[in-house]
């Protein structure tokens, strides 16, 4: 029995003459998606597998399809003669394209067989006799070529070792995702062992020692994984000690390592090969030289083994000496590894006489975070998920690691400047300060197209490119400092329609939707009648400048649920930030949720304080018009009567609509009165979104939120703070549920809008719940529906209204609004923000009637 071991994401070309059993060996030991017959290509293009006519286009077809599997990663076998050179060439070419192993099994029958089993098939019958000889004979003349070509050939000779035949799937050494850390991944180390052990000890290792008392491994109580990112070597007093160390803790299982390009050109000296002496080689030849020769060999064996990066955490992260570009990751190929030691230069040199390296992190839009050394930079930042952790130790700056995932960042000072650098240690890299610095801005094919974006909520979210335009237009034209627009709250489904007589919507239907869910409790909260605002607040200017990047002196932003400023004025909007924060201060939130900024949703009131154009210019010009107008008719209509005309209801009628545009406009009314300055405005908090390092939203429930909010208001001794009224309702309780109805009929009699239904506790793993619905009061839909709504016409057509696709969109941005929290409290760059953030703005422009 032969084991043929194939790579999982490469190339598998099957190679023999026509009814050498290709096509059975592929069936027998892959997956049908996996296998790209060129029969079934030439089938497709033609409708006849055996339209030899066919065959460029089926070819043209199979390698369209090849690359589109080996870019994505996928295990790709090819079921086709190729039993010529040049038509293995094409596919050696895409495979090496993608940077992927390529591997042929050559399936080597006698001549005899094939034509048997080429007679016996009926499409296949009327086959020149010469075809297979010819074919054989091409077979026998490129089998040395084969072993060129390809990294692995596997020859099967005749019937029985074919049918023997195993397959196992090989993965490639870079792939290591099932390690799931924790890890400490540490920069550039280049012979400075004491501060790497500094730097170990700090990080909770214990330092292991041999009789000499010289450190020969590493372990970490925590069970943590240190990871080198390479330059062990070369410059510092002692790569002899760094090489001993981390040798001994990858044998241990207790790091990993990958190659430098210091590592490389010192590999490439012990085996005697020419190459200069510069950049600190010199002195790591020295002092290897005083090492034991069995020493030397294990280090040579150690650094040669070395590969270029590794793809850990289940592809979440990626650790490459000079970074990698997204298409690289868990490929394999001179390229890749070229890059992975030594970066992309753009082919110039500074005028420290150093190449200038290609910014590729500028451009990074990959989901794995990558780290990386290389190119020294004074403190290691974040760009673009990516981060440099060379911070120049032998430079005399420091020694750096990322403990990952916390992505919290270790350093140990360097003793004292090793070696002096060709460039100054806080000079421009490449021209640009600090390394590659990142690019904030979103680019609008990070929304586009049908990869849309991904949820931890709701997986993948597409965004369809005509809303994507609309949303960009008002991004890009009327949104506030895009650093602070880091959430855009959602839309919210209302209640199941009521059957209740004079009722649209009812606490009946919206506390049983939860209980047909599975839903225990819910929260019922007070739903004021105003603006939707979410506040960014930070506690003070340094806080800003230092999480959001704002030197404006702006301390915070307060915007409304399309990203506008709430204020024209930026004096009120920071008199009332400054409102918040005082009261954030004096309710002691910046010290328990360990934070120095907050994002808050809540609501600012009064209406009228953003939509008095439009209470101005629809409702008060609807209102008065009826009141005007309504009365002198059913004046004219009582004359009538008194005539002796026959109206039938139509003086009840036209009194009954006098009364409901009476009643239209009180409804609004409530919602209206005089604001000064601050005076007369009211925000009322109702959900903590994020904190530093916590996406408050989803970890408390919303009991924690109403008791936070809570807290704000009673420390507010101004009064800009608002309490949200809140009811809990145990579902499984008629009596709870009959006290909410009696509380949100109070509530709406008085004249308020209604309430919102949250979900307690955890949802149902099995069903998607909705994270709030809203049922409002019998008044207060008039100002939605017009002051004639309750009409029982009106009523019955209404109740026909299609909810659908409202809760879908609800139920996406939602999805989208916690995606956008997750990123900014994970350290992501502010464009994976906007992404999610943006494709709220995108779905606002879906065709849903914005009555709902």
């Amino acid at each position: 029995m032969t084991e043929i071991r194939v790579p999982d994401n490469g190339l598998v070309v099957l190679v023999g003459v026509t009814g050498s059993g290709k096509s059975h060996f592929a069936r027998k030991h892959f997956k049908p998606t996996q296998v790209v017959s060129s029969d079934y290509c030439r089938g497709v293009v033609s409708d006849d597998e055996n339209d030899q006519s066919a065959t460029a286009d089926a070819f043209e077809l199979l390698h369209y399809i090849v690359a589109k599997r080996l870019r994505r990663g996928l295990l790709t076998v090819v079921d086709a003669t190729n039993v010529q050179s040049k038509a293995r060439e094409s596919l050696l070419r895409i495979a090496k394209d993608h940077d992927v192993r390529a591997v042929a099994i050559v399936l080597d029958v006698p001549e005899s067989v094939a034509a048997a089993r080429n007679a016996a098939r009926p499409d296949r019958g009327d086959m020149p006799a010469h075809v297979i000889p010819r074919q054989r004979r091409e077979l026998r003349r490129g089998m040395r070529a084969l072993s060129r070509e390809f990294r692995r050939v596997h020859l099967l000779r005749g019937v029985e070792e074919i049918d023997a035949a195993t397959i196992a799937l090989e993965r490639a050494w870079n792939d290591r995702r099932d390690l799931t850390g924790p890890f400490d991944v540490i920069g550039d180390v280049h012979g400075c062992r004491a501060e790497l052990e500094d730097l170990l000890t700090r990080l909770g290792y214990v330092i292991g020692r041999d009789a000499r008392g010289r450190a020969v491994g590493a372990s970490h109580p925590g069970g943590r994984t240190a990871v080198f990112v390479g330059d062990l070597v070369d410059r510092g007093p002692d790569s002899p000690g760094v090489l001993r160390l981390a040798m001994g803790m990858v044998a241990a299982g207790d790091a990993l390592c990958v190659s430098g390009n210091h590592e490389a050109k010192l590999v490439r000296a012990l085996r005697g090969r020419k190459v200069r002496l510069t950049h600190g080689l010199a002195e790591s030849m020295e002092q290897l030289s005083a090492e034991p020769e069995d020493f030397r060999a294990e280090a040579l064996r150690f650094m040669d083994g070395l590969i270029s990066h590794y793809v850990l955490d289940g592809g979440r992260l990626v650790v490459a000496h000079a970074g990698l570009k997204e298409e690289y990751h868990g490929r394999t190929s001179g390229r890749v590894r070229s890059f992975a030691l030594y970066g992309d230069t753009t082919g110039e040199t500074d005028e420290y006489g150093l190449p200038v390296r290609y910014p590729w992190a500028r451009d990074y839009r990959g989901k794995a975070t990558v780290v990386y050394g290389h190119t020294p930079v004074p403190e290691a930042e974040w760009v673009n998920n990516t981060i440099c952790v060379d911070t120049g130790a032998v430079f005399g700056g420091k020694l750096t690691a990322l403990r990952y995932p916390e992505r919290e960042l270790v350093s140990v000072p360097a003793r004292q400047v090793w070696y002096e650098p060709s460039r100054p240690l806080n000079a421009p890299v490449g021209g640009v300060s600090g390394g590659h610095r990142e690019s904030a801005v979103l680019k609008i094919e990070d929304v586009l197209g049908n990869h849309g974006v991904e949820t931890r909520l709701m997986g993948r979210v597409t965004v369809r490119e005509e809303n994507a335009l609309a949303a960009l237009e008002v991004m890009s034209r009327f949104a506030v400092d895009p650093r602070w627009l880091v959430y855009l709250p959602p839309t919210m489904a209302p209640a199941e329609t009521s059957s209740l007589p004079g009722y649209l919507e009812h606490p009946a239907e919206a506390l049983a939707a939860y209980r047909d869910k599975g839903v225990a409790q819910v929260m019922c909260e007070e739903k004021h009648m105003g603006s939707r605002a979410v506040a960014v607040v930070c506690r003070d200017a340094s806080v800003a400048a230092e999480r959001f990047g704002v030197t404006d002196g702006t301390t915070g932003a307060l915007y409304t649920r399309t990203g506008r400023a709430f204020f024209r004025d930026p004096s009120r909007t920071a008199q009332a930030l400054d409102r918040l924060r005082a009261a954030i201060g004096a309710a002691g939130l910046w010290d328990d949720l360990d934070t120095g900024w907050l994002a808050v949703d809540g609501e600012l009131m009064p209406w009228s304080a953003k939509a008095m154009e439009l209470i101005r210019t629809q409702y008060a010009a609807t209102g008065a018009a009826a009141r005007a107008a309504l009365p002198a008719a059913s004046a004219v209509l009582a004359r009538a009567g008194e005539r002796g005309l026959d109206l039938g209801d139509l003086r009840e009628r036209v009194d009954r609509r006098a009364a409901n545009a009476s009643r239209f406009r009180d409804a609004y009314a409530r919602y209206c009165w005089t604001v000064e300055g601050l005076s007369g405005l009211r925000f009322a908090p109702f959900q903590i979104l994020a904190g530093e390092g916590r996406t408050w939203a989803t970890a408390r429930d919303h009991d924690w939120h109403m008791a936070v909010a809570g807290r704000l208001a009673d420390h507010d001794p101004a009064g800009f703070v608002r309490r949200t009224a809140s009811m809990v309702a145990d579902l499984e309780s008629a009596e709870s549920e009959a006290a909410v109805t009696e509380w949100w009929e109070g509530l709406t009699a008085a004249g308020g809008e209604g309430m919102v239904v949250k979900p307690l506790g955890p949802p149902p793993e099995d069903r998607r719940v909705q994270p709030g619905v809203k049922c409002r009061g019998r008044e207060y839909l008039r100002i939605v529906y017009g002051p004639d709504y309750t009409e029982p016409e009106n009523l019955d057509r209404l109740r026909g209204r299609s909810l659908g696709r409202k809760r879908s969109l609800a139920m996406r941005e939602h999805a989208l609004g916690v995606e956008a929290l997750d990123r900014l409290t994970g350290g992501e760059p502010l464009w994976r923000v906007h992404q999610a953030v943006f494709a709220v703005l995108a779905l606002e422009s879906e065709p849903v009637d914005p009555r709902l």
